[in-house]
C-alpha cells in the first residue's frame, strides 16, 4: 500500500550527520538578506533564532507523530521546520507576501522528505476559516504581539478539531489569558479563551533568543480544549456580550455595566439575579460559567 502525504511519517533528516534541519542564528540571517526582509512592528516580527528554543516549544505542545498541526505566522520558518520533524502534516499561514513565497523553498531545502507533508496558506489568519488537507489537530505559534488574542480566539472558533494548542505571545499577554477570576489581570480575553479550553501558563521565554530582540518578555500558553463549551443555553455570541459589556467598564459593579446590555441598570439587576450573581459583583470575579448564566437571563429587547 502507499503512504499518502496524510500517514504519519517517521521523521526523517536529510542533512548530513550532524547537520541540524533547524535554523539557527546566522542561518535566519542569511535568509534574511537574502530575501531582503526587514522584521517590522507593525507585523509584530520576531524570529526565532534559537534551535533548541525551537525543540523546547514542540515539547511543551505534546506535538504528536500523528498530528495535523496548524501555525500561524511562521515567518522564515524557525518552528515550521520543528514541528515538520515531529508531526504528521503541517499547515502555516502566513500573510506576509515573501515570507509566504520563501517557505516551502526553506522546507524543500531543509527537509526535503518532508516537503509533501507540509501546505502554505498565503492569508491573514484573521480570514481564515478552512485549511487545506487533514483537519488540524493542534495549533502551535509564535504569534504577533499585536494580534495574538484575535488570532487565538479566532482559530478556536472556526477549527473545533484542534484539541491542543501552544502559543507563544507577550508576557502580560500571557498572564492574562491564564488567569483566573479575582485575578487583577483577568479579563475578556481570560473568559473566552476559558470558553474553549483548559488555560495555563506554560513556561517563560526569554529576549534574546529573537531576531530582532523585543522589549517586552515572552511566555507560553496552553490551552488544552474542552469536551465542549460550558453547558448552557445561551449561544457564544451571546455569552461574549455579556463579556465584553462586563469588562467594558470593569470597576463598576455589574449592576452599572450591564445596564447598557440590558437596557436600564434595573433590567441588569434582575437578570443577575436570576443567574444567581450578585448585582454589586464586578466582572473580574465571575467564572465563564456565570456569564453564560447571565447570559440565558437576558432582558426581552
Amino acid at each position: 500500500m502507499t503512504s499518502s502525504p496524510t500517514d504519519p511519517q517517521p521523521p526523517e533528516n536529510p542533512l548530513s550527520p550532524g547537520q541540524d534541519a533547524l535554523l539557527g542564528p546566522s542561518d535566519i540571517r542569511e535568509l534574511a538578506t537574502a530575501l531582503g526582509v526587514r522584521p517590522t512592528k507593525q507585523r509584530g516580527q520576531n524570529f526565532v533564532i534559537d534551535a533548541n528554543t525551537v525543540r523546547r516549544i514542540i515539547r511543551t505542545a505534546d506535538v504528536r507523530a500523528d498530528d495535523v498541526v496548524v501555525e500561524v505566522g511562521p515567518g522564515l520558518g524557525s518552528l515550521t521546520l520543528g514541528l515538520l520533524e515531529t508531526a504528521q502534516h503541517v499547515t502555516a499561514v502566513e500573510i506576509d507576501d515573501t515570507l509566504a513565497a520563501a517557505l516551502p523553498a526553506t522546507v524543500e531545502a531543509r527537509l526535503p522528505a518532508r516537503a509533501a507533508y507540509f501546505a502554505l496558506v498565503h492569508s491573514d489568519a484573521l480570514r481564515v476559516t478552512e485549511l487545506p488537507g487533514p483537519a488540524p489537530t493542534a495549533l502551535v505559534a509564535n504569534l504577533p504581539y499585536n494580534v495574538a488574542v484575535p488570532v487565538l480566539l479566532h482559530m478556536l472558533e472556526h477549527f473545533p478539531t484542534i484539541e491542543r494548542t501552544l502559543v507563544m505571545v507577550q508576557s502580560e499577554v500571557a498572564d492574562r489569558l491564564a488567569a483566573a477570576p479575582g485575578s487583577k489581570v483577568y479579563g475578556v480575553p481570560s473568559v473566552k479563551a476559558n470558553w474553549y479550553a483548559e488555560v495555563k501558563r506554560a513556561g517563560a521565554i526569554g529576549r534574546n533568543v529573537f531576531w530582532p530582540a523585543p522589549n517586552v518578555d515572552s511566555g507560553l500558553v496552553s490551552l488544552v480544549r474542552r469536551d465542549g463549551p460550558p453547558a448552557t443555553t445561551a449561544t457564544r455570541e451571546q455569552v461574549f456580550a455579556v463579556v465584553d459589556a462586563a469588562f467594558a467598564q470593569r470597576r463598576k459593579t455589574l449592576r452599572a455595566a450591564l445596564s447598557g446590555w440590558a437596557g436600564s441598570a434595573a433590567a441588569a439587576e434582575a437578570a443577575l439575579v436570576a443567574a444567581g450573581v450578585s448585582p454589586q459583583a464586578r466582572g473580574e470575579s465571575l467564572t465563564v460559567e456565570e456569564f453564560a448564566a447571565i447570559a440565558e437571563h437576558a432582558p426581552a429587547r
